[in-house]
């Protein structure tokens, strides 16, 4: 790859010293970058050139490697939601049990800090804006829903991992983003205790989804 300069001795305008293109490290800094300024300003509020300064770099690096802003936040959402990512794992240990383990899997998740800041601001952004909601749903359908549904052998596989990620979505909105009591302050136990019977109707049950 071309040095930044150009072969001229001089760097890109803007651009500091030390900073680095065409390396892992450097897309790894700028992708670093945009999780936080997404965690802290949400979807609107983020711009290529926040991006780019949170870095170090300059904001031509950053579409350089990502392109335009709906694009490095759907690798933020990639990032970020990692740990969710591991959803079809939990269903290929079988049926039996299988309500309780996806709960458990999904309350850990946001019970953990470190995963659940990120995440919640992720949701945020996809509540108060059309394009970051377009994004998301489309990276959790690809990455999650459609290999949910591919583990299940009941009618209407689609349909159940969708209403099966419904019912931990509306959980954690209720939960962590909207704090409604008593959900809230509820043990974690409790609430899986309490989701798993559901969970375990929606993508195991043969009957009917409802009724």
């Amino acid at each position: 790859m071309a040095p930044e300069d150009g072969g001229t001795g001089r760097r890109g305008r803007g651009r500091p010293a030390g900073s680095r293109s065409g390396t892992p490290e450097t897309r790894d800094r700028i992708l670093a970058a945009a999780r936080e300024e997404f965690s802290a300003r949400g979807y609107d509020k983020t711009s290529i050139r926040s991006i780019a300064k949170s870095a170090g770099v300059d904001s031509s690096l950053v579409h350089h490697y990502f392109g335009a802003k709906e694009q490095i936040f759907a690798a933020s959402i990639e990032l970020s939601f990692e740990p969710a990512f591991g959803v079809p794992d939990v269903l290929a240990a079988g049926p039996e049990g299988v309500g309780e383990r996806l709960a458990r899997f999904f309350v850990a998740i946001w019970e953990n800090p470190v995963s659940r800041a990120p995440m919640l601001a992720i949701l945020r952004s996809a509540v108060t804006n059309d394009t970051a909601a377009a994004v998301l749903r489309g990276i959790v359908l690809r990455r999650l829903l459609e290999r949910v549904a591919s583990e299940l052998k009941v009618p209407e596989p689609r349909l159940r991992a969708e209403l099966a990620g419904a019912q931990m979505i509306g959980i954690a909105m209720m939960r962590y983003v909207i704090r409604i009591e008593p959900l809230a302050s509820a043990d974690m136990e409790e609430v899986v205790a309490l989701v798993a019977p559901t969970l375990q109707r929606y993508l195991t049950d043969p009957g009917p989804v409802t009724g």
